[in-house]
């Protein structure tokens, strides 16, 4: 079979690995690093730059150069380079195909093959977002592996006689993950994971290019923000002094000619030291305590119990990070994994067991949790927007449960099972996964008819969502791909060109004018309405000619019932 490599995609730099021969090898770059810097630009001829090469124009040419593109990662925000907008998952796409034509080179063999690691805490689109971007790149993304899980990986392939409770501490450029496991007979079973996309070593940055813009407007009475050039320097600068603090007490942060004051250039010229650091971003570090207490919590172990913490990320390499953790759950950890290296080749060790070079009779096994809560839309709050939970964050999978439902309406005759994965008890404040309908319900009294709705969520990312109505033994379910091919939605907006539209313009012409007045009708009625009338536009859109016809006449039957209940 061809090689498998393993990728770790991170906000500030990325990383390749490939296990073969038995080893984790690093792939390295055209510049014969093993580090690319996470950046893609266009030159002043208009041509791509990556990696290296990009990040050396971000200093020259901030506003065609994008960096740290990970953190709009399943954002709808576009990212202008130039005079053209681009999504961040076409940008990560050159990025990866940049890592797919060196590892090619080095490996002397096409490489289309990939494990992609990513946030423990990345919900659904954000995973999905990643894997287009590795299939824009020409891969085949063979498994999404949480960033954690991957160093545990890396770790755990050296020690597979240990018994252990590890607690992974994984603060990167731009996100931050911890992950409780436990390891026991080669066995790496995931407990809970918990973080926060939003919280790296970027914020670390920022907080020290503040202080330095601060300190030049008092000196210089300028507000350096609005120039990008300068900011672009800033940045550099404050990225170096924050790893230079790392190893020394007291840093000089000179920048010459940063602007131009009164037709002289001016410089900037400060002297940080690491207490000052650390005393502007002690805060930024807290935040780390509650995703360790939740993923405790969750896994119902307690400090004492940890028999081993580990690093994971470059920003741990700033010491007032170990000092916390030793001071906060009162163990001190090890340096058992390289933290730069440790999740690509921990990729690599999933990529090697996924392509048989290594042996499943004597490789790791491994089991993961689901991070996030999955549920569905009732109306248990009486507004009909409460998150019901059917499977809790941190369940290990493969996993199944059911939750029984009942009918909330006299006379109720279709009920319609929204998806939603989150922690929120607003439903709609989470990330919508599916849904579909069950009709033929027998027209009883509220509370009458029994539903039970079933989630089976497998080892593969497919989660099956099944409803089956007690009283007549009728089921209806939903396949949703919680890892799997991104699609973007239909336009529904484009309905009026399709074929045969002409032939449903009244009903949805009603059905929209039912909508403008929704707060006339029930909850679940407005709710079902919406929910007909999107699925009838996306099958003329889509060409499904017996699906709009069965949506139409599923939203007449409701148009009625609307007509009747006033």
């Amino acid at each position: 079979m061809s090689l498998i490599i393993g990728i770790d995609l991170g906000t500030s730099t990325t990383e390749a690995a490939v296990y073969r021969d038995g080893r984790k090898e690093l792939i390295p770059n055209p510049d014969g690093d093993v580090i690319t810097p996470s950046t893609v630009g266009m030159d002043e001829s208009g041509n791509w730059v990556v990696g290296t090469r990009a990040r050396a124009q971000y200093l020259l040419r901030p506003e065609s150069t994008a960096i740290e593109v990970k953190r709009k990662t399943g954002t709808n925000e576009n990212i202008v380079l130039g005079n053209a907008r681009y999504t961040p998952a076409e940008l990560q796409a050159k990025l990866l195909s940049y890592v797919r034509s060196y590892a090619s080179s080095y490996l002397g063999e096409n490489i289309d093959r990939a494990v992609i690691s990513v946030p423990a805490y990345f919900n659904e689109i954000q995973r999905r977002e990643t894997i287009l971007a590795g299939e824009m790149a020409g891969f085949t993304v063979e498994r999404i592996l949480n960033e954690p899980t991957a160093a545990a990986l890396s770790y755990g392939l050296d020690h597979m006689e240990e018994e252990s409770h590890v607690l992974v501490y994984d603060l990167g450029g731009g996100t931050f993950d911890v992950t409780l496991l436990e390891m026991f007979d080669g066995v790496l079973e995931v407990k809970a994971s918990g973080g926060d996309n939003q919280l790296g070593g970027k914020d670390f940055d920022e907080r020290l290019m503040e202080w330095l813009v601060r300190r030049f407007q008092v000196r210089h009475g300028k507000d350096l923000h609005g120039d990008r050039r300068a900011m672009a320097q800033i940045k550099e600068e404050a990225e170096k002094c924050k790893m230079t603090l790392s190893e020394a007490e007291v840093c000089r942060v000179l920048i010459p000619a940063i602007c131009v004051l009164n037709g002289k250039p001016v410089e900037m010229d400060e002297t940080v030291t690491r207490e000052q650091f650390e005393e502007m971003t002690k805060d930024l570090l807290e935040r780390t305590h509650a995703p360790i207490d939740c993923v405790l919590e969750d896994a119902a172990l307690s400090e004492e119990k940890l028999d081993r913490v580990i690093l994971v990320g470059g920003s741990t390499r700033m010491p007032m990070v170990a000092r916390d953790i030793q001071d906060y759950i009162g163990k001190a950890p090890s340096v058992a994994v390289h933290p730069e290296y440790a999740v690509a080749e921990g990729a690599a060790v999933q990529a090697g067991m996924i392509s048989g070079e290594i042996d499943a009779a004597d490789g790791l096994i491994m089991t993961d949790v689901n991070p996030y809560t999955l549920g569905i839309r009732t109306n248990d709050d009486g507004r009909g927007d409460h998150m019901s939970v059917v499977i809790p964050r941190n369940v290990t999978i493969p996993t199944t449960r059911t939750e029984r439902y009942y009918t909330c309406a006299d006379y109720q005759t279709q009920v319609l099972i929204e998806v939603f994965q989150g922690e929120s008890r607003i439903a709609s404040h989470n990330h919508p996964l599916g849904k579909f309908s069950v009709k033929d319900i027998p027209p009883k009294k509220a509370g009458e008819e029994k539903l039970d709705v079933s989630f089976s969520y497998d080892l593969n990312g497919m989660l099956k969502v099944t409803a089956k109505l007690l009283s007549t033994g009728s089921e209806k379910s939903i396949d949703i791909d919680m890892t799997g091919e991104h699609t973007a939605a239909p336009d529904l907006d484009k309905w009026k060109e399709a074929e045969g539209a002409k032939a449903y313009r009244t009903v949805i012409r009603t059905a929209e004018r039912q909508l403008a007045n929704a707060d006339e009708l029930p909850d679940y009625l407005a709710e079902e309405i919406r929910s007909a009338l999107d699925e009838l536009k996306t099958a003329l859109v889509t060409g499904d000619t017996d699906g709009a016809e069965d949506a139409a006449e599923w939203l007449r039957d409701l148009l009625q019932e609307a007509k009747d209940a006033k």
